[in-house]
């Protein structure tokens, strides 16, 4: 994230508190049922009881010792058996790309680190998404395409922190962008060497699942699975890294159930999206069906934000029981794109959340975003809140719609605004929002203002 029409945080923001434990007993269904639903749907990838160490396969975890390859035959045994569970037992494993396979969890235990080299050579070129846009790019850190039944999973840590060496670039505008607009396929815009990417990625990939493992020293998304179905993200810890590190990033997914988690970010918190302008129209996959519950984050930016790589639409997004931690957020919910990249993204629901310390607005939107325009203007509405217990903001709500395309209906019921440094929302062509049940510094407001 870049700019917004609202007063962002120009700061340097990389956070960083040691958060606090998840409250136990979490409730485990939410309060609609079409969320239920998802969650009763969302398959999770089941697997054989097969074993493969990874120190059968000639890994050393010293450190030292490049593992790549010893890793890579782990997987191949475990997926050519029928599948199973590659084991990382204790010790730092030092190791390139890891490249799953179906039916194959990698499960890194409680006091085993792998260790990212900082060697460029052991990343291959893979097919990607680098900001919403097709390309070809060095293999993530943990990669998977057109699998079904992969997953990441344990207690022990993920460590890029040496991939900041090679893994560098954001020139999208001046590099991939070009590509796409003279007609280039996917797989002809080469951005090896020259764009960053992702830490953890599934493309095309179905049954997925990250359980548990924690992610430090990301340059670029952490959790990003692309074009996949059935997605859970369950008890997993991202560390607050530099810029664009969001935490986690579902892509075009359809069924994606996020639960449990403790998601520091140097960008957003969660951010869904479904690609970016002609190439996201192309592909023309929307990211829908998503279930955000018992989570806590801290960020530069939104817990949930909606963009603004959003070209082909965002739909059906319910999160229950989250909150705040640490430093805070700049939004905890922010809605973006512009004319240029369009959208549709409806149907939002947001019930019991608690925070503190929201830099720019407790919520907002904009189809003005980083002052791009074209002839195709968003389409936001249908966004619901219920239940926020909020506190220390600049304002309530930051709304910069259209004339062309005003806000649909956005409704807040039964919740607190505290220690609002202005009582007054900020509404521009939002003539659809209203208030029931709520105080905004101990003053019932029926409207919002």
């Amino acid at each position: 994230m870049a700019t917004s029409a609202a007063a962002l945080p120009r700061c340097a923001y990389y956070g960083g508190a040691e958060p606090p434990p998840l409250p136990a007993n979490a409730p485990q269904t939410t309060p609609w049922p079409e969320a239920n639903a998802i969650l009763a749907t969302t398959a999770v990838p089941a697997f054989p009881p097969r074993t493969c160490a990874v120190s059968d396969y000639g890994a050393v975890g010293d450190g030292a010792t490049d593992n790549t390859a010893a890793l890579a035959r782990a997987v191949a045994a475990c997926s050519s058996a029928g599948g199973g569970r590659v084991v990382v037992p204790p010790g730092t494993w030092l190791v390139g790309a890891v490249r799953l396979a179906s039916d194959v969890e990698l499960h890194v235990e409680r006091g085993a680190t792998l260790k990212f080299s900082g060697d460029p050579a052991l990343y291959p070129p893979v097919v990607t998404r680098f900001e919403g846009i097709e390309c070809v790019n060095r293999s993530p850190m943990i990669y998977a395409y057109g699998a079904t039944n992969v997953a990441v999973t344990g207690d022990g840590t993920l460590d890029g922190s040496a991939t900041a060496a090679w893994n560098r670039g954001d020139d999208r505008t001046g590099l991939l962008e070009p590509l796409v607009a003279r007609g280039e396929p996917p797989e002809r815009r080469n951005m090896v060497g020259r764009l960053r990417t992702s830490f953890v990625q599934t493309v095309r990939c179905a049954r997925v699942l990250f359980k548990g493992v924690t992610l430090r020293g990301a340059t670029f998304w952490q959790v990003h699975p692309v074009l996949c179905t059935d997605v859970t993200i369950d008890g997993v810890r991202t560390m607050v890294a530099g810029r664009n590190t969001a935490a986690a990033n579902p892509e075009s997914c359809r069924r994606v159930v996020i639960k449990g988690c403790t998601l520091g970010g140097g960008d957003d918190t969660i951010a869904v999206k479904s690609g970016r302008d002609e190439d996201g129209r192309r592909v023309a996959t929307p990211c829908e069906d998503i279930v955000i519950m018992n989570c806590q984050g801290e960020g530069r930016f939104g817990f949930l934000c909606l963009g603004s790589e959003q070209t082909a639409g965002i739909r059906n997004v319910y999160a229950y029981n989250n909150r705040s931690f640490g430093r805070g957020l700049g939004w905890l919910l922010w809605v973006n794109s512009n004319t240029r990249r369009s959208a549709s993204t409806e149907n939002i629901h947001i019930d019991t959340f608690e925070g503190t310390g929201f830099r720019v607005a407790v919520v907002g939107v904009t189809m003005a975003y980083g002052d791009q325009v074209g002839p195709n203007p968003p389409r936001f509405g249908g966004f619901h809140f219920s239940r926020l217990d909020v506190r220390n903001a600049p304002m309530p709500l930051d709304i910069e719609a259209l004339p062309t395309s005003p806000l649909g209906p956005l409704t807040v019921s039964d919740s607190r605004f505290s220690d609002m440094a202005s009582a007054r929302s900020r509404l521009r062509y939002a003539p659809a929002v209203s208030f029931d049940r709520v105080s905004i510094n101990g003053n019932v407001a029926g409207v919002a203002p």
